[in-house]
């Protein structure tokens, strides 16, 4: 059997630790590999871990076909939706990939929508069966919509997009290994970068420290910075409650405007479909 193995397939989501790598391995080499490989084609989708440990043991395993993928797209949501159920996947690595979901379905609802418009303007246009194959995956409009996705709460959603946009790579890598939790790496986040790299380097205790002390200041500053009378209205202030809230109105602000342009389409629509000689309404 000829099976092929995309390395960004592969990259897709989080390796298994070490120690996970190895427990994985005892217990198929005690068990044999009760899990199916899953394939698209030749392609390797779900099972590389398995694979490897079997092709390096000369174990026999199991594949089956997803038929329902069309495309690469259709892959990734789906690797994305098994591993949100999985419960060895960490709470950081869960929220990842949640709002990497987001993402991916945003990206297919504006194209949809580009597509709708195409299709009427160009009424005799055939749409391809095999577009209508797949469901359509769960909407993940909302942070709330996000943080039930990813079974977590709207407050560590928040957290995570701040990790994701604000910290180091070494910050990022200590919160995958659980060196640091996600609250105090949202607060180290917003340190200046070498200095988020220095506490990464320096260990556990380090970064613990470098939270505290993040925490510590903001817990000053409304006493420090509230402008007094006489005082310049524009003195500096903690920003990141505030950009994290502007960030959540310009998503909203965003979802409404696609609302508003889609109702004004549809009016459009039934506006152009109305005999020449009615009365508006």
């Amino acid at each position: 059997m000829n099976i092929v193995v995309n390395e960004e397939l592969k990259a897709y989501i989080e390796p298994l630790t070490p120690d996970e790598h190895d427990a994985l391995e005892r217990s198929i080499l005690t068990e044999g590999c009760r899990d199916a490989l899953v394939l698209w084609g030749d392609v390797l989708v779900d099972g590389h871990n398995r694979y490897g440990i079997c092709q390096k043991h000369g174990l026999p395993f199991q594949t089956v076909q997803n038929p329902r993928f069309q495309t690469m797209e259709d892959v990734h949501l789906w690797m994305i939706d098994q591993h949100l159920g999985r419960r060895s996947v960490s709470d950081f690595q869960r929220g990842v990939l949640a709002l990497r979901k987001r993402e991916i379905m945003a990206e297919r609802k504006a194209r949809a929508a580009t597509s709708t418009e195409t299709a009427e303007a160009t009424p005799t246009a055939d749409v391809p069966e095999a577009a209508a194959t797949l469901p359509a995956p769960d909407p993940l409009n909302s942070r709330e919509a996000i943080a039930k996705a990813a079974r977590l709460s709207s407050s560590q959603v928040v957290m995570i997009e701040k990790i994701q946009k604000q910290a180091a790579p070494e910050l990022v890598a200590a919160v995958k290994s659980g060196t640091i939790s996600i609250n105090a790496a949202a607060a180290v986040a917003t340190l200046p970068a070498e200095e988020q790299v220095a506490a990464a380097v320096a260990g556990k205790d380090e970064l613990k420290q470098a939270a505290k002390r993040v925490r510590e200041l903001n817990k000053r500053k409304p006493r420090e910075e509230t402008p007094s009378e006489g005082s310049p209205a524009d003195t500096p202030t903690d920003s990141a409650p505030a950009s994290d809230e502007l960030h959540t109105l310009r998503i909203r602000v965003a979802e409404l405007t696609a609302e508003n342009t889609e109702l004004r389409r549809q009016v459009a629509q039934l506006q152009a479909a109305l005999p020449a000689d009615s009365t508006p309404f």
